[in-house]
């Protein structure tokens, strides 16, 4: 009931506008012409007798139960889509450990870069509609990019989206964490050391990535978190997504970030700055919705031509995670701010994300239209493993196990403590 009123209000703040099509502030065409839904779903399926479909949810529930009691952990939201149908909503653990508040699907968590697949699929769609050339160079939109050589004269928005920009990774991100402008980062990444030719290898960014918001608000002709509210999120009816630091902490349920399973104390907007990285913030309900979307289920908003431009792989990448995640994974590439790869015979497609004291992960089969998005507000990496025991259990594949804590040290007692912030983005 909650989510339908906060749609009512959205819509009665929208007026008619959702249903004549939300227009850029001053442009001449309209970025979604599509009826924003009046409601949202009401029954989820989040009781065993509503789980229905070839995964053993009971069994997956359970895993997670337990995963969300060990002490590295703090809070987990995760939901199933299979074959195209939302079928599995559940939430674990607290939203805060110092009040014992509860994770429930209201909650917000950051998307953080997961958030790349809305600057990549927007772009994608504004490359659809003619709005942006992928192969014009990124120095024509007059960004604030600079590279060494003047390679912002040489390589494209293309190049940019799929992290070809030959920067050492993750180049000045711990001067954004320090609290510089991303702006003027960006002017002295001309100075910064390359790892490659610039547009020639993939090394992933994030202060670099971020001039996509400069370019695409250009192309938009309105502020980017606007156009990507404006074009996706409010059409599909995903009223709790957004950006910014102040919607996630101004929210009446909203988890905050742990690490090692200890509340850290405040919350640094570094990554915010950088909006088209790692600026999205949602509730779970949404994040599956966002999945569903790019299963291809809302052409009317996400036409396949626009998708298949962003997910195309455009340069190959290393192998994803660590461990005998990493060893069980191949044929990496990535795309419009978009990773594919192969798990099991299987082509894989989504992105995770890392910013201090929270993860996400979202991780689908195309073929199969079968994936699944999860949250959760701590620093731990073990959680990535969970599409992977989901897509297991749909092919009934077994012997895996990637959800088995038997592997895992014993757990360590002791009661939570606050901590000081750190952050960073992957």
């Amino acid at each position: 009931m909650k989510r339908i009123f906060i749609v009512l209000f959205a819509v009665a703040v929208l007026g008619l506008a959702g249903w004549l099509g939300l227009r850029a502030l001053g442009g001449e065409h309209p970025l979604a012409s599509v009826a924003i839904p009046m409601s949202a779903p009401q029954d989820l399926p989040d009781t065993p007798a509503e789980w229905h479909g070839r995964i053993d949810y009971r069994a997956l529930d359970g895993q997670l139960a337990d995963l969300s009691r060990r002490p590295e952990m703090a809070g987990l939201a995760v939901a199933v889509v299979e074959d195209g149908k939302l079928t599995f909503v559940r939430t674990y653990g607290v939203s805060d450990s110092t009040t014992g508040a509860p994770v429930t699907p209201n909650t917000l968590f950051r998307w953080a870069s997961v958030s790349k697949t809305a600057t990549g699929v927007l772009a994608a769609a504004l490359a659809n509609d003619g709005r942006v050339d992928l192969n014009r160079p990124v120095a024509s939109w007059r960004t604030s990019l600079r590279l060494p050589g003047g390679a912002e004269e040489k390589i494209s928005i293309g190049d940019l989206l799929a992290q070809r920009t030959g920067l050492t990774k993750n180049a000045y991100d711990e001067k954004l964490e320090e609290g510089q402008d991303p702006a003027l980062l960006r002017m002295g990444l001309s100075t910064a050391p390359l790892q490659c030719e610039p547009g020639t290898c993939h090394t992933y960014q994030n202060i670099a990535f971020d001039t996509a918001s400069e370019i695409l608000a250009q192309a938009a002709n309105e502020p980017f978190a606007d156009a990507v509210e404006d074009r996706f999120f409010r059409p599909l009816g995903m009223v709790s997504a957004g950006y910014g630091m102040a919607r996630l902490t101004g929210a009446k349920d909203w988890a905050r970030p742990h690490r090692n399973g200890q509340h850290v104390r405040g919350v640094k907007e570094s990554y915010w700055r950088v909006p088209a990285a790692a600026g999205v913030e949602s509730d779970i309900v949404d994040f599956a919705t966002w999945m569903q979307a790019m299963m291809g289920a809302r052409p009317d908003i996400l036409p396949n031509a626009a998708l298949q431009i962003a997910h195309r792989p455009r340069v190959g990448t290393a192998r994803l995670y660590g461990g005998a995640l990493r060893q069980a994974t191949g044929d990496a590439g990535y795309g419009l701010g978009w990773r594919s790869f192969t798990y099991d015979g299987h082509r894989l497609e989504g992105h995770s994300g890392a910013v201090s004291g929270y993860r996400a992960t979202m991780i689908f089969e195309p073929s199969t239209r079968t994936g699944v998005v999860a949250m959760w507000n701590s620093d731990w990496g073990f959680p990535f493993r969970i599409p992977f025991a989901a897509i297991d259990s749909y092919h009934k594949r077994a012997g895996a196990n990637w959800l088995d804590l038997s592997e895992l040290p014993p757990a360590a007692g002791g009661a939570p403590k606050t901590i000081a912030p750190v952050d960073l983005a992957h």
